[in-house]
């Protein structure tokens, strides 16, 4: 067996035992290497976080066979070794206190069905969400925006349920564009059940992602987990119709703690179906777009959460604050140094500074070569 495929057994193995998000196992990666991990879990050679989490399941390997389910229809796992991990899209979990909202980790892993790649397809995408029950104004709106939407090149993000996330798959499939389904169960299975053809032709002709592992059913906790993933591959979240109560509204809420712009489109006073599109916007918790064009406009580029105004982070480094500042101080003024050395002179954890690098090269802070990370100079 080869490095490479130990090492993937070794995360489809994690990913069976956790079952979605899971912070601690991340750093526990982070720390000691995906196959050290999987050797103290199997051991229970565990720091205390971790041994309630994996008690169940750890005893269950079932990854060489969930491999291969996958394989036969077509799949694979992509990991954060791939080239095809999307790796700039994670960056907004960096910023989400896990402590306080332990759901909130970045995924371990991600099953994917489909031929194309989850980097290329991300490059510029919307999400589009919102109730399972629309109106014909609704379902006559999402159907617009996204066509206009796909017909520019961005890639439509929703997670294949009834109502608008079904519209918008067909919207975006109708024109031969690119959409994605983020599912909350695995990727063999058709969820809803009525769905399975729409799924299907996802599939052939876009991407349906998971980080749920075959063989795991929906559930209410996984559906509002897996917003934070519609949210994470997209560049802006648009909630058409929505009620008071509303998933759609949940996924805005990711948007929001990821860095993206979450948008609600208008709809009727009289209807319950947008309450809670108007109430975003009354809160101040979206932004009312009506028009695809509106939507590209507050969709990218890509916001971060780097603090401080454009004009200000341009001329120098007053808009760093925290890790990010620390991180950025701890760099030679000539040369460079590996994110390690870095932890060790700015006294930020070495997962911190490996979520703060990416973002302070977005904002043209640093660079990196084959030497390390090093200070760019801005004009």
């Amino acid at each position: 067996m080869s490095a490479s495929d130990s090492r993937r057994l070794a995360w489809a193995y994690l990913s069976s035992v956790v079952v979605g998000a899971c912070a601690p196992l991340n750093d526990l990666i982070a720390s000691v290497g995906v196959e050290e991990a999987a050797r103290a879990v199997r051991e229970w050679d565990l720091p205390p976080a971790l041994v309630k989490r994996t008690e169940a399941r750890r005893h269950i390997d079932t990854a060489e066979r969930d491999l291969e389910a996958v394989a036969r229809i077509g799949g694979r796992l992509v990991t954060p070794d791939d080239d095809e991990w999307p790796a700039w899209r994670m960056v907004g979990f960096t910023g989400i206190d896990t402590r306080r909202q332990p759901e909130g980790a970045a995924p371990l892993a991600l099953w994917v069905r489909g031929s194309g790649s989850i980097v290329e397809a991300t490059e510029r995408a919307v999400a589009v969400v919102g109730t399972r029950a629309p109106s014909d104004y609704g379902d006559y709106v999402a159907t617009e925006l996204v066509s206009e939407l796909a017909a520019q090149g961005w890639t439509i993000v929703s997670g294949g349920a009834f109502g608008i996330d079904a519209a918008s798959h067909r919207a975006a499939l109708a024109i031969e564009g690119s959409t994605i389904a983020v599912l909350a169960c695995g990727i063999e299975q058709h969820y809803p059940k009525a769905h399975e053809r729409l799924l299907e032709e996802i599939a052939a002709r876009g991407l349906v992602v998971s980080e749920y592992p075959p063989g795991t059913t929906p559930a209410k906790h996984r559906f509002l987990a897996r917003n934070r993933l519609i949210a994470a591959l997209s560049d802006a979240v648009v909630v058409v119709e929505a009620g008071w109560r509303s998933g759609a509204r949940n996924t805005a809420k990711w948007a929001r703690g990821l860095g993206r712009p979450a948008l609600a489109v208008p709809g009727s006073v009289l209807t319950a179906t947008s309450t809670g599109c108007h109430q975003m916007v009354r809160d101040g918790e979206a932004t009312l777009v009506t028009s695809a064009r509106e939507i590209i406009d507050e969709a990218g580029p890509l916001r971060l959460p780097v603090r401080g105004s454009d004009d200000a982070a341009a001329r120098d480094t007053d808009g760093l604050a925290g890790d990010q500042l620390l991180v950025y101080e701890a760099l030679p003024a000539v040369g460079s140094r590996e994110p390690r050395e870095l932890s060790e002179v700015s006294g930020v954890g070495i997962d911190g500074v490996r979520g703060v690098l990416p973002l302070l090269e977005l904002a043209g802070f640093v660079g990196s070569d084959d030497t390390g990370w090093y200070r760019r100079k801005r004009a």
